[in-house]
C-alpha cells in the first residue's frame, strides 16, 4: 500500500511538472491570478500614453466631456501650471453638475517641491471640488510614514479610466533642468475592467471620508467584446493584499521562458524579486533591464547600478539610459503579456505603500512596449564587464551602502 501511494505521489509530481513545462508564461500568470481571487476581465481597450503631453491632452479632453462624475486618486498634484489647468477644468465641470472627487496623499504632497498649500487646498474645495488629503501628517509624524497612497487612478463616468506611473506635474512635459526629459507611462482604458479600478478608488475614498460610493451610476454594466484585450488589476493593499505586487513580479519572472524586458526607476528589488531575476538568468532567459543613469532621488541611482552590475555579471543585459530620467514602470514577458503600473521595484512599493498594476494579456500591447524599450536603447549604453571598476570610490560606497538599505528604500 505504501509503495502504491509513493508511486501515485511521484506520478502526481511528474504530471504537475510536465503540465507546467507545457504551459506558456501567460497561462501560468493567468492561473496565478485566478488562484488569488484576482479577476481577469475580457473586452477592454488600452491606449498607451508614452509622454506627459499625450497623457494630459488625452485626459483633459475626456474630463471636459464628463457628464456624471470624475474621480481622481494621485500620490500628488504639484502646485504648478498643469495642476492649475486641471483644477480649472474640474471647477467648470462642477458648474455643469458633474460630481468631482479628488484624493491625494499627504506625504506625497509634502515631499514634492511645489506642494498644495492649505490655502490652495481650501480654495479648490470652495470651487465645489471635493478635494481630500489622504492620511494627513500630524504629530507624532512617525505614525504616518507608512503606508502611503502611491496609486494613480482617474475614473470618468465609469466608462474611462487612466492609470500608470504619472502624477500631475509640469515636469512630465517640460522635464527637469538637472536631469533632462522626464519619461513615464500611462494608459487610457475603456471596458469592464474600469469598474475594477473604480472599486479601488471607492474603497480608498471610504477609508478616508466614510462616504460609500455604489450603484449603477458609478458602476455601469458592460458587455465584453471578444475583439478586445484581457486585463487584470493587481492592487497592493496594505492589509488585504500586502504581497500582491511582489508576487506578481515574482510570478512574471518565474514564468518567463524566453525573454524579460523591464524598466523601473528605483531598482533595488527585495530579496524574493531579486532571487526570481537571478533564477530567470540562470535558466537562460534573455533578461534585459533599463536603468536611468541619473535619478531625482539621491543614493538611489548608485544602489540601482550596484544591483544592476551584479545582475550583469550573472548574465543579464543591463543598460544605462542617458536621455533623461525614466520613471516608467513596465515589464514584458516572452512577447506574450506585460504589466504597467505605479509600483517601483523597491521595498517601499512592494512592502509598504498602496499601489496598483495592470496586467495586460495582449501580444499587441506587449509589442508596443517592446518597441518603446528598443527605441530607448538608442539613448543608452550597456553596462559592460568591468563597469563597476570605473566608478569612483565614493560612488562605489554609495552603491554598496544603498544596497544594504534595500529593506527600507
Amino acid at each position: 500500500m505504501k509503495k502504491r501511494l509513493a508511486i501515485l505521489s511521484l506520478l502526481g509530481v511528474l504530471c504537475f511538472a510536465f503540465a507546467n513545462a507545457q504551459a506558456t508564461s501567460d497561462s501560468i500568470m493567468a492561473r496565478h491570478l485566478r488562484e488569488r481571487g484576482i479577476k481577469i476581465v475580457d473586452g477592454n481597450s488600452v491606449d498607451l500614453l508614452t509622454s506627459g503631453h499625450d497623457k494630459f491632452v488625452d485626459m483633459f479632453e475626456e474630463v471636459r466631456n464628463a457628464k456624471k462624475f470624475i474621480h481622481l486618486e494621485y500620490f500628488n498634484f504639484r502646485n504648478d501650471s498643469i495642476a492649475g489647468l486641471l483644477f480649472n477644468i474640474l471647477a467648470q465641470k462642477v458648474k455643469e453638475g458633474v460630481e468631482v472627487r479628488a484624493l491625494y496623499d499627504s506625504f506625497g504632497n509634502s515631499s514634492n517641491n511645489k506642494p498644495i498649500t492649505k490655502e490652495m487646498h481650501d480654495s479648490i474645495r470652495a470651487l465645489g471640488i471635493d478635494l481630500v488629503k489622504f492620511d494627513p501628517i500630524v504629530f507624532p509624524w512617525v505614525n504616518h510614514i507608512i503606508p502611503r497612497d502611491h496609486r494613480k487612478i482617474v475614473v470618468i463616468d465609469g466608462r474611462i479610466a487612466y492609470t500608470g506611473g504619472m502624477n500631475v506635474a509640469d515636469y512630465y512635459i517640460e522635464g527637469i533642468p538637472e536631469i533632462g526629459p522626464w519619461h513615464d507611462m500611462h494608459m487610457h482604458i475603456e471596458g469592464p475592467v474600469v469598474n475594477e479600478l473604480h472599486t479601488i478608488f471607492c474603497r480608498m475614498w471610504k477609508k478616508q471620508t466614510g462616504e460609500e460610493i455604489k450603484g449603477e451610476t458609478y458602476f455601469p454594466t458592460y458587455i465584453p467584446s471578444r475583439d478586445f484585450q484581457r486585463l487584470a488589476i493587481v492592487d497592493r493593499h496594505f492589509k488585504k493584499s500586502p504581497d500582491a505586487i511582489r508576487d506578481l513580479f515574482c510570478t512574471m519572472l518565474n514564468s518567463a521562458q524566453k525573454k524579460v524586458l523591464l524598466i523601473n526607476p528605483y531598482f533595488v528589488p527585495t530579496h524574493k524579486v531579486r532571487r526570481a531575476l537571478k533564477n530567470a538568468i540562470d535558466r537562460g532567459v534573455d533578461v534585459q533591464i533599463l536603468l536611468s543613469a541619473k535619478s531625482d532621488i539621491p543614493l538611489t541611482p548608485e544602489a540601482s547600478h550596484y544591483v544592476g552590475n551584479n545582475l550583469a555579471k550573472r548574465g543579464a543585459k543591463v543598460y544605462l539610459f542617458h536621455g533623461g530620467f525614466h520613471h516608467t514602470k513596465i515589464m514584458m514577458i516572452d512577447d506574450l503579456y506585460c504589466t504597467v503600473g505605479s509600483s517601483n521595484m523597491d521595498a517601499r512599493s512592494l512592502r509598504c505603500d498602496y499601489e496598483v498594476n495592470t496586467v495586460i494579456f495582449s501580444k499587441k500591447t506587449t509589442a508596443e512596449l517592446t518597441d518603446l524599450f528598443n527605441e530607448q536603447l538608442k539613448s543608452s549604453t550597456r553596462m559592460e564587464k568591468g563597469y563597476w571598476s570605473t566608478r569612483s570610490t565614493g560612488k562605489k560606497f554609495q552603491g554598496w551602502f544603498g544596497n544594504l538599505l534595500t529593506p527600507v528604500l
